[in-house]
């Protein structure tokens, strides 16, 4: 008789493996936004989209159908339809079916597409992957004379092969059509939000002068129509005077730069378009994109924007002697009343994720900072009247930063409590902007405090792993020196949930872990987390707690024609095969680069540690927060975790859980 194979049990067969589109329907949010279907719809508007940055579609037209379907057509060269030369099905289906192809990995002088939003190259067949019903039209003639093609899935599957039949008299030549059917079971509401939807739209159309973007609703019949001719300048001219009030300082600054071919640092093609104001009172208009992809959360791009602006106004500032004593200028102070739209073209842009919100990619903060401060910096001195104005605005934006500060100062306590001695403190007091970085190791700590802007910047060095607080008493915590040291250095006593401690003492706007990008980093991480979310809930519940994210290898590309040496980041190794990819694209030899894997962060000299890691304009922080868990629930997840007594649970947990996650081991 046989035996019943118990729940715990694991085995070969436990390991399951996704194929084809599975990944994206068993964890859709790792692909996409699940709030509502508009990002599915809109990677089907990206690719047209991408059709006309590349000068080969002159319209794009969305249809919201009376059946909830939604359809995107465009006038561009039409998907391929003949059969893959690797493959051996045909290109379309593959495009909609396979993750990681796509027309976009070929940057080089042949590709499809020189400059495009894709990079994943999962686009379009998420939405595919999350569809109950998708058909797609194509009108581009093959060899075989036809030009009408149809391919239908369902669900991600073909239910319909793909036909071919000749081009229709009088009809359409060329072009794509996609009508989508989201799965309402993977978003939180069925419904495309409207005003994000006419958003998108419009900007697709500022920053495509000359095409014709539509948008119909079937069941009103309403039809909207945008068309810019004068690009950028009228665009922000128009979101301004509805959010703004009284004129700009200075006449409008615009302009767009390019790096031509040669260029010893950037990529033929690549650079940006700006147009830029300054207000004295209203609202702030920003918008920034990257090859046309939206980026709400801005991201390197901006943080060039903001340094070639700062650059150019305090150069004019300090040219003319207009700086006040004690003043000092800071790049907030330039950036704090500007409105802009910026417009950047990266090679191989970088994204936080796939759902391309904040641009991650360290080139574009040199790429857009140097394009845009010598000639913002000689219009001032051409138009000085102009510039002292505008001078005028930041000094006294500085002022009121500096008087702002003072004000806080003096409601602190008088008593002081006597600093850790291995603190390596910053020189700032505005909460908002500085940040400590708990490091593991001291020679990791040593990297950083040279590394650090000691402006803002703080460094506590930890010495091996921190105590597992989860069933240590309060009263007990400040027998561990590294715990006592972190709980002054922070300012904030300890606390428990539902306590109001007083965080008036709180000396750091960002409490951010820093370890080795390894296993033990991670567990250096959970260690401190559990104490932060046993003993210090307050700071969790205030968006205090951030994790660095340090890279994982290194890669040396020699140095060839004009182009020096490059040092490469991979962050793991998703990111080291995307940085292979791009290289062998380029043209390189598979060898001709070599791979350094970080043991640690003392490994890092400051200068790479600064690049990486602690450079708000090029790291990966990200900010810890409690999501959708209440606090008893994640109490009782902390518990089965953490807790001593806990040990079968933790390995029930593991057991089922496992096949989940990828071990660094």
């Amino acid at each position: 008789m046989a035996t019943k194979k118990p729940a715990s049990d694991y085995s070969e067969s436990s390991i399951r493996v996704l194929k084809g589109l599975e990944p994206v329907k068993q964890r859709p949010g790792m692909y996409t936004r699940t709030e509502n279907p508009l990002h599915i719809i809109q990677e089907v508007i990206d690719n047209a989209s991408d059709e006309a940055l590349g000068g080969y579609c002159n319209n794009i037209g969305v249809t919201l159908n009376v059946d909830g379907s939604v359809t995107v057509e465009d006038d561009g060269r039409g998907i391929p339809v003949g059969i893959h030369p690797e493959e051996g099905v045909s290109t379309v289906e593959i495009v909609f079916t396979r993750l990681h192809a796509g027309g976009k990995f070929d940057k080089g002088s042949g590709g499809a597409y020189a400059f495009s939003g894709g990079l994943h190259g999962v686009g379009v067949s998420v939405t595919n992957a999350l569809s109950t019903r998708l058909e797609i039209n194509v009108w581009r003639k093959t060899d075989d004379g036809n030009g009408v093609h149809r391919l239908v899935f369902a669900n991600g599957d073909v239910v319909e092969p793909l036909s071919s039949a000749p081009f229709e008299r009088g009809g359409k030549k060329n072009g794509t059509r996609v009508t989508a059917w989201p799965d309402p079971k993977y978003f939180d509401s069925p419904n495309i939000p409207m005003a994000e939807l006419v958003r998108l739209l419009r900007s697709k159309a500022v920053l495509l002068p000359g095409v014709t973007v539509t948008l119909t609703i079937a069941k009103t019949g309403d039809v909207q129509t945008w068309r810019y001719d004068e690009g950028l300048r009228g665009y922000l001219t128009e979101a301004m005077a509805q959010t703004s009030s009284g004129q700009t300082l200075i006449p409008l600054f615009e302009g767009a730069q390019y790096a031509p071919a040669g260029d010893e640092s950037f990529a033929e093609g690549e650079g940006a378009a700006w147009v830029v104001a300054w207000n004295e009172e209203g609202g702030v208009v920003r918008e920034s994109y990257v090859n046309l992809i939206p980026t709400p959360s801005g991201g390197s791009h901006e943080s060039g924007l903001r340094d070639g602006l700062f650059g150019a106004v305090k150069g004019f500032v300090e040219l003319h002697g207009l700086l006040p004593k004690g003043v000092k200028l800071l790049p907030e102070d330039v950036f704090a009343r500007v409105s802009f739209v910026l417009s950047a073209k990266v090679l191989d842009p970088q994204f936080q994720g796939q759902t391309k919100e904040r641009l991650n990619s360290r080139d574009a903060v040199k790429l857009v900072s140097t394009f845009t401060k010598p000639p913002l910096e000689l219009w001032l001195n051409q138009h000085v009247e102009y510039g002292k104005k505008l001078a005028d605005l930041v000094i006294k934006q500085a002022q009121s930063r500096m008087r702002s500060l003072q004000k806080v100062e003096k409601k602190k306590s008088s008593g002081v409590a006597v600093l850790p001695g291995k603190l390596t403190d910053c020189e700032s007091t505005d909460l908002t902007r500085n940040e400590i970085f708990l490091v593991e190791g001291d020679s990791a700590g040593g990297s950083a405090k040279m590394g650090r802007d000691k402006e803002y910047q703080a460094i506590l060095p930890l010495r091996g792993k921190v105590l597992n607080t989860w069933e240590t008493d309060r009263d007990r915590l400040f027998a561990n020196n590294e715990i006592h040291d972190i709980s002054v250095a922070i300012g904030v006593d300890p606390h428990a949930h539902g306590d109001s401690p007083d965080l008036s003492g709180l000396r750091y706007g960002k409490i951010c872990i820093l370890s080795d990008a390894d296993v033990d980093g991670s567990h250096i991480q959970v260690l401190l987390l559990t104490l932060f979310f046993k003993h210090f809930p307050a700071l969790f519940k205030h968006g205090h707690i951030c994790v660095a994210r340090p890279p994982l290898y290194r890669v040396d590309v020699p140095a060839r024609g004009k182009k020096p040496l490059q040092k490469l980041y991979a962050l793991d190794d998703g990111e080291l095969l995307a940085i292979e990819d791009k290289l062998k694209k380029e043209g390189l030899k598979e060898g001709s680069w070599s791979i350094s894997r970080f043991k640690g962060l003392g490994e890092m000299n400051a200068e790479q540690l600064w690049e990486t890691t602690m450079n708000p304009d090029t790291r990966r922080l990200l900010p810890v927060s409690l999501g959708d868990f209440d606090h008893s629930e994640s109490s009782a997840r902390f518990n089965m975790l953490m807790g001593k007594g806990e040990a079968a649970a933790r390995r029930a947990w593991i057991e089922e859980h496992g096949n989940e996650t990828e071990a660094d081991i």
